[in-house]
């Protein structure tokens, strides 16, 4: 491109302008979070997947069979934030981390409250602090280290 063209723009508002349903399954996921309790759903391998899905990622099997999960589980890797945006979970330093929860075979992006990056570590324990009010939505906990 020379320096003469301009570069070709357009106005873009990034928005979602519909809704939609959770479903059966994650309807059941999210009631269990507002009553302070982890659910997944049992694969037909036994395996358990939180948060749950309709169907199996590996074979489209659509699964039903809801189990509850420990509130407790192990970071498998992270990421520290030192500096917070406005926008994320916390004005404080914290970490991104998958964490599985005991009685779950997958782990699930969420934030830790570990206090510092020191506190960290690949599969150090965690459990969830619940929000002194829940209401159904992955904002109502965070984890911290046991």
């Amino acid at each position: 491109m020379s320096r003469t063209e301009k570069a070709l723009t357009a106005p873009h508002t990034l928005e979602y302008t519909y809704k939609r349903s959770l479903g059966p399954i994650l309807s059941q996921f999210f009631t269990g979070l507002r009553d302070r309790k982890f659910l997944g759903v049992k694969r037909g391998d036994g395996s358990v997947m939180v948060p749950p899905k309709e169907y199996d990622p590996e074979t489209s099997q659509a699964l039903d069979e809801m189990v509850e999960v420990a509130g407790e589980g192990v970071v498998r890797s992270w990421s520290w934030v030192s500096s917070p945006r406005r926008q994320q979970p916390l004005d404080r330093p914290f970490a991104y981390a998958l964490v599985q929860l005991d009685g779950s075979s997958t782990p699930f992006l969420h934030v830790v409250d570990a206090g510092d990056e020191a506190n960290m570590e690949s599969g150090m324990r965690v459990k969830a602090r619940w929000a002194d009010e829940t209401s159904g939505v992955m904002t109502d906990f965070l984890f911290v280290p046991t």
